[in-house]
């Protein structure tokens, strides 16, 4: 019954465990079997902690939504006294920690019985996850000559090949998005704020990066977002309160709203035709529920917002990395992409990283005047791709290269393949990515849904109604017991 946990998602699994009619202990013996069986071929699930988890059994779990059902914590942040991590990168391997995060300390108060970590880019700053410190890129389950994505990569194809039903991940560029989309799964990023950064950093890349989920299902999504809002202590700003829960949001479908669909990049450049597809597809449902959908396409200065972007989050590796080397040499320690960062940032004025930051609010508030207020006359909601093309090839986006800027900006690099995530980072409005398109070759393709600032309740109820009216948990990946087609 319990030998192929992709089968459920976390709620029903804690359902059982609530029932008696599955041990937490027996659902995680199910989990490891299915690392020893599946990850092999895809390479996701890394520092197990076997010990940790059974002690935490024995122990007495909490009495959380998610009690006894097997979790992972992505290899980067998520800061855990029992969980070490190599945050992507040889120079980091190993790193311990004297205190838990607060992010995790909620996610550990849900009853989750968390075994290890799942892998991640160096820096957290690629669209693929192939970190030389796990000796292999992290494979796609619905096609392993294909990326799961990035940065929550191991997050995303761990969750995609049925090893657990949910698992966490981190987005400051499209981090959770990216692989939901890649993968077949949901994924959303909330509002900037709605969850906890602290003690271990005051903001994430300026504010643009947040922790989140991959999830099967936008119930499961809920219930965890609903658990882990709010500010830790010292925060240096909050979000807006939030009307209603998640999970009472998901309860009935939100008002009939406007929705502007883009079936090409924010600057006017062709997607894939199947991503196309798959957009305008979405589109039809959505006025099928009774939405008004409208094509557009948002006015505001996307490439100024993704230089800034990028000179950030150089500054931001060039700071990690700086501090990690303490003098040492970074050749066989710091892959190439982070040295050209370094580089980049260490070539930048001492004033380009305010000034990065104060284009990145100057962006927010376009954004903003696209939605305008709620009842005005602007959408309520923008529908696009999440991706402008199909799961890349692995080795497309490898870290090999020194030439960060290219990497990101560059002809044929991250932000071509990957144009809309960004945007609502740098917006700090919430954004998600649903799984309801496929290739002709039977990979994912997510829709991405985008709402004003600090509206997510409106946001994931209308994932939530999409969901009922176009289920998607049937869908599964070859590797997961399900089929690609």
């Amino acid at each position: 019954m319990i030998g192929d946990l992709g089968a459920r998602d976390a709620t029903a699994l804690a359902e059982l465990v609530a029932a008696g009619e599955v041990t937490p202990a027996e659902l995680l013996d199910a989990a490891l079997a299915a690392v020893e069986a599946r990850n092999p071929a895809i390479n996701a699930v890394v520092l197990m902690q076997e010990g940790v988890a059974r002690q935490a059994i024995a122990a007495g779990l909490p009495q959380g939504p998610f009690r006894g059902v097997p979790f992972l914590l992505k290899d980067l942040g998520c800061e855990a006294v029992d969980f070490p991590s190599h945050n992507g990168s040889r120079l980091l391997a190993n790193t311990r920690y004297h205190r838990d995060s607060a992010i995790y300390a909620r996610i550990r108060a849900t009853g989750v019985v968390t075994f290890g970590r799942t892998t991640s880019p160096e820096g957290g700053i690629g669209a693929a996850t192939e970190a030389v410190v796990y000796g292999g890129p992290t494979r796609n389950p619905w096609d392993p000559g294909v990326t799961s994505g990035g940065s929550s990569g191991g997050a995303g194809a761990a969750v995609a090949a049925g090893i657990v039903a949910m698992a966490h991940g981190s987005d400051g560029g499209g981090s959770v998005r990216i692989p939901a989309s890649s993968c077949g799964l949901f994924g959303f990023k909330p509002t900037r704020a709605r969850l906890p950064d602290g003690p271990y950093v005051g903001e994430g890349w300026a504010g643009m990066a947040i922790d989140g989920f991959l999830t099967r299902s936008v119930r499961d999504t809920a219930v965890m977002l609903d658990a882990c809002a709010g500010p830790d202590l010292g925060a240096p700003y909050v979000a807006p309160p939030l009307a209603r829960s998640h999970a009472d949001a998901i309860s009935r479908p939100p008002p009939r709203l406007r929705v502007m669909i883009c079936d090409t990049t924010f600057t006017g450049a062709a997607i894939h035709p199947e991503v196309r597809a798959a957009v305008l597809a979405a589109g039809r449902l959505l006025e099928s529920l009774g939405h008004h959908v409208e094509p557009g396409r948002p006015q505001a200065d996307v490439g100024m917002m993704m230089r800034a972007w990028t000179d950030i989050v150089g500054v931001g590796t060039a700071l990690g990395v700086r501090r990690a080397l303490k003098g040492r040499d970074a050749a066989g320690l710091v892959e190439g992409v982070s040295r050209g960062a370094v580089a980049h940032a260490e070539g930048l004025h001492p004033t380009r990283y305010l000034e990065a930051v104060g284009e990145i609010h100057a962006f927010g508030r376009q954004m903003a005047a696209v939605f305008g207020e709620e009842g005005g006359g602007g959408p309520d909601v923008i529908l696009s791709a999440c991706l402008a093309e199909p799961p890349a090839k692995v080795g497309r986006f490898s870290h090999a290269t020194e030439d960060y800027v290219g990497y990101r900006i560059g002809p044929g690099g991250i932000f071509e393949y990957s144009p809309f995530c960004a945007v609502f980072n740098a917006s700090g409005q919430p954004a998600a990515s649903l799984p309801l398109g496929w290739t002709a070759a039977g990979l994912p393709v997510g829709v991405h849904l985008a709402g004003r600032f600090g509206a997510d309740e409106m946001l994931i109820a209308l994932c939530a109604e999409i969901e009922r009216a176009a289920p998607w948990a049937g869908r599964r990946a070859p590797m997961a017991g399900g089929a690609a087609s």
